[in-house]
């Protein structure tokens, strides 16, 4: 999640007065925009009341139970969704200044599935290392159904200090505790589209907002243009506010946090 000193453009600025009743975030040409922080915290009724206009697989209200529209038997390893692509060999590389160091990322599509409650799951292995030395290794499990929804089914993910693991707290799985399946790329995503990610109550409620489908980036990888931009939020930790960077062919190329960009480096996808 990282941010960018940039003005917006008039499309995200349009885009935000669709979608957010009062936070926004934007972007320019030449990479991006970030997060409005004098905006304050978000507040979740009201965007959930704001999207309610368009219902999504894996609807976001926090004042009903959560339940996602999803049948495992339409659940699919073969993730081919244009914005979020994971054939198997698939590698990103990104690289971000944060206040702690350079760090890096290296995501990769695993040729294995998982069992995840039953579906045959992708798995893709997202390492990060904080100059150079590893701080987080993590495998996530991802589905696709017939619409081209890409689901995000749990994931298995560990901290490290010195080499040695400190914690697996985040680690979390469909079926496991009542945990259930969140959309991480919709198949067809609009303006204000309202869609939880994850759901571990009290531990993984991460849900997205989509703000724009046009945006331009210029990142180390390339320039990228018609590209969709997701605000992506957490219902239990208040701070946590990006924005992620879709672009059709490449998947996520760039993500913004505050001061921070994260950038594609470099990618194949096959």
């Amino acid at each position: 999640m990282k941010a960018i000193d940039s003005t917006w453009t008039p499309a995200l600025l349009l885009a935000l007065g669709m979608a957010l009743a009062g936070p926004a975030c934007g972007s320019d040409d030449d990479g991006g925009g970030s997060p409005d922080a004098a905006a304050g915290e978000p507040d979740a009724a009201a965007s959930a009341a704001d999207a309610a206009v368009r219902a999504t697989p894996a609807p976001f209200d926090p004042s009903t139970p959560y339940q996602p529209d999803v049948d495992p038997a339409d659940l699919s390893a073969d993730i081919t969704n244009p914005l979020f692509p994971a054939p198997v060999g698939a590698t990103w590389s990104y690289s971000a200044e944060t206040p702690d160091g350079l760090e890096t990322t290296e995501i990769s599509v695993e040729p294995a599935t998982v069992d995840v409650n039953g579906v045959a799951a992708r798995e893709l292995r997202d390492t990060v290392f904080l100059d150079g030395e590893i701080i987080e290794d993590t495998r996530d499990w991802f589905a696709q159904d017939g619409a081209g929804n890409v689901w995000y089914l749990g994931e298995d993910t560990a901290e490290y200090e010195g080499g040695v693991i400190v914690s697996t707290e985040g680690s979390w799985q469909w079926g496991v505790d009542d945990a259930l399946p969140g959309v991480n790329m919709l198949g067809d995503p609009q303006i204000g589209d309202l869609y939880r990610q994850e759901y571990l109550a009290g531990e993984a409620e991460d849900y997205g907002e989509v703000v724009s489908l046009d945006e331009a980036v210029t990142v180390p990888a390339g320039s990228f243009t018609g590209c969709t931009v997701t605000r992506d939020r957490s219902a239990i930790e208040p701070a946590a506010d990006e924005l992620k960077y879709y672009c059709a062919g490449v998947g996520t190329v760039l993500t913004e946090e505050g001061d921070v960009r994260d950038e594609l480096i470099d990618y194949a996808v096959p």
